[in-house]
């Protein structure tokens, strides 16, 4: 089905900057839609009203008055808010106050009952907006019933005969997994589980993430590598034998950046703005990161960023058991981050032992996000896994060099430095372990010592385009392909 037109999709997300986040799924929801837009499509997004949300500061006006949304044989009323994201994209946004006005977004009992009101509520709508999307583009494990639903209890209506759904996850490890009472008060009960033969313990739980990958018309995950990851049982997490049946409708499309707001030439919290052409301009912010971080002030002193979570999965086992050895050499090291406890100690003691080399930041601070990117001159992420990751990307925005491990997303936007030939954009960890850790952060050091080709190994990365721009046109041939896919 090859389709000629502008299309209509809608969005479901549980956030969207800027009007609520807690990680990178309101990022990708609050970007990816503006550049769709400009494509010249039809885009809308809904999302839940949550409490913390401000009518009169991103002026919502009432689109819909309240309506019946059926929910466990009962029904539950309903209303609409409208609003836009940058004047572009319209924003709905689903209102219940039982559900959504709380102080937090997450991590209530009621969870699975909350996000199965949302996701109805939003299809049910659209019975009254007289506007019936091509595709419903589902995300994380809060939308995944969706596609359920549509293969289901939607399936014979004929306002959705010729609606596709994408389904997209960004992790694996967040599977929205709930008991059998969730069928019944999504009102599929009488479908009963998903059996498969490789996956006896999925005819036991109601695991949403996995049905959305099930029905979907299409998958789509947050890089290509990570797409061919899932398909085995180290990155599946439980989930592989289902996503290998599925494979030939499984994609994967690289994350984006937002190039307005992650601009070293505009960026308000540096005190020296610059780009690729004027570059000389980046050491003040080195001089700055190092005055900040109660470092001695030396612009020519390599010094290492980090801005994570700390985490196995983001690579601490590995740098736990290395950093001493990383602080013998001759470098600075700065980290923003916070998380698990023993990291938080284990870095404490790090900056303790070595006061004039490690600068330690455990909270989350933008600014800092900033001054870090814009001051480093290597950008470490030695992750076990990392889906997309979009540190490495804004880090050669910002003229960092990517000290990365080859996985995820890492490993589709970064690749080996080669001195001889002038390939590559950074230094590659192949292997997740230790010692392969500290050869490359060796082999970096190594290389800035050349002062001339660093620099043009820093403009190269500056001028690479993370945009998403290019995201946005293969998330359009996907939604054509999955109008295909559904026949």
């Amino acid at each position: 089905m090859v389709v000629d037109r502008p299309l209509k999709i809608l969005v479901l997300a549980a956030e969207c900057t800027p009007f609520v986040k807690t990680g990178g799924l309101a990022e990708v929801v609050g970007s990816l839609p503006k550049a769709i837009r400009a494509l010249g499509h039809d885009i809308r997004v809904v999302m839940p009203r949550y409490g913390r949300i401000n009518p009169e500061k991103f002026a919502l006006e009432q689109a819909l008055a309240p309506f019946p949304v059926p929910m466990d044989g009962q029904t539950e009323n309903a209303s609409i808010m409208r609003t836009m994201l940058d004047d572009t994209v319209p924003v709905y946004m689903v209102e219940n106050a039982k559900y959504y006005d709380r102080d937090n977004i997450y991590m209530y009992p009621d969870d699975a009952e909350r996000f199965i009101f949302f996701c109805r509520a939003s299809i049910e709508m659209l019975r009254r907006l007289d506007w019936v999307p091509d595709i419903i583009h589902c995300h994380d494990w809060h939308t995944g019933l969706v596609p359920n639903w549509m293969r289901t209890i939607y399936k014979n209506d004929p306002l959705f005969a010729h609606t596709a759904t994408v389904y997209t996850f960004h992790s694996l490890a967040y599977q929205g997994i709930f008991g059998y009472r969730v069928l019944e008060i999504a009102g599929i009960d009488e479908h009963g589980f998903i059996y498969h033969p490789e996956m006896a313990d999925l005819a036991e739980v109601v695991d949403l993430l996995g049905r959305g990958i099930y029905f979907a018309d299409a998958v789509s995950t947050v890089s290509e590598r990570y797409a061919q990851e899932v398909l085995t049982p180290e990155f599946g997490e439980r989930l592989d034998p289902i996503l290998r049946e599925r494979r030939d409708h499984l994609f994967g499309i690289l994350n984006g950046i937002d190039y307005q707001e992650m601009d070293p030439a505009t960026s308000p919290y540096l005190v020296a703005n610059y780009d690729a052409d004027h570059l000389d301009r980046r050491s003040e912010n080195k001089l700055a990161l190092q005055r900040e971080a109660n470092l001695p002030q030396d612009p020519t002193k390599p010094l290492i960023g980090m801005v994570s979570r700390l985490s196995d999965q983001k690579g601490f086992d590995l740098l736990a058991e290395v950093l001493d050895h990383v602080l013998d050499l001759d470098l600075q090291f700065v980290i923003l981050g916070t998380g698990e406890q023993h990291y938080h100690e284990m870095l404490l003691k790090i900056a303790q032992a070595y006061p004039r080399k490690a600068a330690v930041f455990l909270t989350f601070n933008a600014a800092l996000t900033h001054k870090i990117h814009a001051g480093a001159d290597m950008y470490l992420m030695p992750s076990r896994i990392e889906p997309c990751g979009t540190g490495q990307m804004i880090a050669m925005r910002y003229g960092s060099v990517p000290i990365v491990r080859a996985t995820g997303g890492l490993a589709d936007t970064v690749q080996n430095y080669d001195l001889r030939t002038g390939t590559g954009n950074g230094f590659v960890i192949e292997k997740h372990d230790r010692w392969a850790l500290f050869a490359a952060i060796v082999r970096a050091l190594e290389h800035y010592r050349d002062a001339e080709r660093w620099r043009a190994l820093q403009r190269k990365n500056m001028m690479m385009d993370f945009s998403w721009a290019a995201s946005a046109r293969k998330y359009v041939a996907l939604y054509e392909r999955a109008l295909q896919l559904r026949g």
